[in-house]
């Protein structure tokens, strides 16, 4: 007998099924997520969670149509396979493959990406106006969960969509039990008949009726809705939502699908804004996520039967693990310091520091925002915050940086992990934008070391510095070097000369100056001798170092993992401009103006000219160019 998946190739198949089979199908789903996520890896347990969800979704709107927007997008993997992804559902995540995410370009089922969070009901009310304005009467979801409702935009966006009163639906996703812990039988009997036309009808029928009663009808009717949202603010958390604006159902039970499906088709009729909550269980099906879902939030290749990661033993540590147990270290002779992250705990490296020092670390959820101003305020007050975010996320909160930072030279650090190319995850988490838009900030000192070793005595620097400090580092692991017991303060802007040669220099930053020490070997083999300088600091750079190997050489190849525009390349360019320095030639190196697709670290450096090789090549490439001998310096 064929597999129900095997049947479906788009939503219209899936409306073909009976109802009853539609929870086989679930647990087909689940199983093609588990067996296909263990191989490649994957965001797993959040999709694990919210299989039945999606197939209710689509089982009772017409996508794309009817336009359905994941949020946080990492949660679409059986949107994905049901719109007619299954048989390219392997490549998610991989180079050349689909992406883990809902992206525009890939479906039409796609309305609008998500590779960040808390943007689905911003994007709905939009979409909802849209369809208004050109007369639709198509339906507009927004599907909000996996810690999505704890950033300001949303509650923002709600706020807007109960003012405008258009017809949207707001699905709230509750994974972790964030709102509500228990769901009662009676509370989902409520939610059920409350969306139901029958009660809908005789509602308004009621208040009609109750209007129409002279003197004492419009008393007994306030007096009827007290009761009613008395009843439904005991069962249920609606008292916030619907004080927004919104008529709330809920909490529903998430993995019953004639539940779901009976709820969603009740609401579709209904105008104006709705919320309807639904409690799931993030790695359901599969007890190793159960039990921790965190582990399982976005894992590598596992092995099914235990849960572990089959990844080859004996790695250098993690740039993460090293900064990690780094603030433990730091943290135990000095009570000032504090660690803050954004819903990162673990992926920041700060679980053994929450552990440690419970009463001083700070998980504020998805709302950067807050935690920079958060980590401000603190400053102020004589404490050393440190606020570990990804690069990428730190975008969200520039503003913060820039006025209630830099602008007030408070002493906050500023954690970036994940910066440069990430690999898997593509465009939305590639941390290749940092070092330009945060070198131009008066007072902000940024920095990248050149390896996990160097990440340490960086981190030091910036905790005692007094002043706003930004460090960034790599994803994934170190280079396996020795680890200095005692940790030390680097002076600020001071770079190094790594390895000698007269022909040119190479001025790298951050995890490239490896790269560019390998590819110094390899010109060495050629015929080519060139000098490398970690830079260390990208503001300030050290000016007296880069000047003096300009004027030497003659020639400058700058490397950074980064945007090329206002990149680190950019900065030294400035720097010869401010010194007036003539007959220097310059190659920059880093990321060109458009956007990185997914891949592994190693895939994408390569295709991008960033590892060894890719340097040595434009290194001769620049030399030949000029027409002078390789073997010359290049005045």
């Amino acid at each position: 007998m064929p597999k129900l998946l095997d049947r479906i190739n788009g939503p219209v198949d899936l409306k073909k099924l009976k109802e009853e089979e539609l929870t086989p199908l679930a647990a087909e789903i689940r199983e093609f997520i588990l067996e296909t996520v263990a191989k490649t890896g994957g965001h797993l347990a959040s999709n694990l969670g919210c299989v039945e969800l999606t197939i209710a979704l689509h089982y009772c709107f017409d996508s794309p149509r009817d336009r359905i927007i994941w949020d946080v997008g990492h949660q679409a993997y059986t949107h994905k396979i049901i719109t007619g992804r299954r048989d390219l559902f392997h490549t998610q995540r991989q180079y050349g493959g689909i992406s883990g995410f809902p992206k525009r370009s890939e479906s039409p089922h796609d309305p609008f990406g998500a590779g960040h969070s808390s943007t689905s009901i911003s994007a709905g009310i939009g979409m909802a106006l849209a369809r208004d304005l050109k007369e639709g009467d198509n339906k507009v979801i927004a599907v909000i969960g996996d810690g999505s409702m704890t950033a300001g935009i949303a509650f923002e966006a709600l706020n807007q969509a109960g003012h405008l009163h258009k017809n949207l639906i707001v699905i709230l996703n509750d994974n972790d039990m964030s709102i509500a812990k228990n769901v009662g039988a009676f509370s989902a009997f409520l939610s059920r008949k409350l969306t139901g036309s029958y009660y809908r009808d005789l509602k308004k029928e009621m208040q009609a009726l109750l209007v129409g009663i002279p003197a004492v009808g419009h008393n007994i009717l306030q007096f009827a809705r007290k009761a009613e949202n008395s009843l439904k603010g005991f069962l249920t958390p609606s008292s916030l939502f619907e004080a927004l604006g919104f008529d709330y159902f809920g909490p529903i039970q998430g993995h019953n699908l004639p539940h779901l499906i009976e709820v969603l088709k009740n609401v579709r009729s209904l105008e104006g804004p709705v919320l309807v909550h639904v409690v799931t269980t993030k790695g359901k099906g599969y007890p190793p996520a159960e039990e921790n879902p965190g582990n399982f939030h976005g894992v590598g290749p596992f092995d099914r039967k235990t849960g572990k990661t089959t990844a080859g033993k004996g790695s250098p540590p993690s740039y993460t693990s090293v900064f990690g147990d780094t603030m433990v270290k730091l943290a135990a002779s000095d009570d000032k310091i504090i660690a803050i992250t954004a819903a990162m705990r673990d992926g920041t490296g700060l679980a053994s520091f929450a552990k440690t020092y419970p009463d001083r670390f700070f998980d504020v959820g998805i709302a950067e925002q807050h935690a920079l101003t958060f980590a401000a305020g603190l400053a102020t007050e004589g404490y050393r915050p440190v606020a570990a975010i990804y690069s990428t996320f730190t975008k969200r909160a520039y503003d913060q940086i820039f006025h209630d930072i830099c602008l007030q030279k408070l002493g906050v650090t500023l954690a970036l992990d994940r910066a440069g190319l990430v690999g898997d995850d593509g465009p939305t988490h590639h941390g290749v934008f940092d070092l330009s838009y945060l070198r131009h900030l008066p007072d902000l000192v940024v920095m990248a070391p050149k390896d996990e070793n160097e990440l340490q005595h960086m981190l030091k620097t910036a905790v005692y510095a007094g002043g706003p400090m930004a460090l960034r580092y790599p994803r994934g692991a170190g280079f396996g070097v020795a680890m200095d017991r005692e940790l030390l303060a680097l002076e600020v802007g001071k770079g190094e000369k790594v390895a000698d040669g007269d022909d040119l220099a190479i001025v790298a930053i951050g995890v490239t100056v490896n790269a560019a020490l390998k590819a110094a070997e390899i010109l060495k083999a050629r015929g080519i001798g060139a000098c490398v300088i970690n830079a260390r600091f990208v503001k300030p750079l050290d000016r007296q170092l880069i000047l003096s190997e300009a004027r030497r050489t003659g020639c400058l190849v700058t490397v950074e993992e980064n945007a090329l525009l206002g990149g680190f390349g950019s900065a030294v360019l400035e720097l010869l401009e401010e010194e007036r320095i003539t007959g220097v030639r310059i190659k920059r190196l880093g990321i060109p103006d458009r956007y990185i697709e997914q891949g592994s670290q190693a895939q994408l450096r390569k295709d991008l000219g960033l590892d060894a090789e890719g340097i040595a090549a434009a290194v001769e490439a620049f030399l030949a160019a000029k027409g002078k001998s390789r073997h010359l310096a290049c005045g």
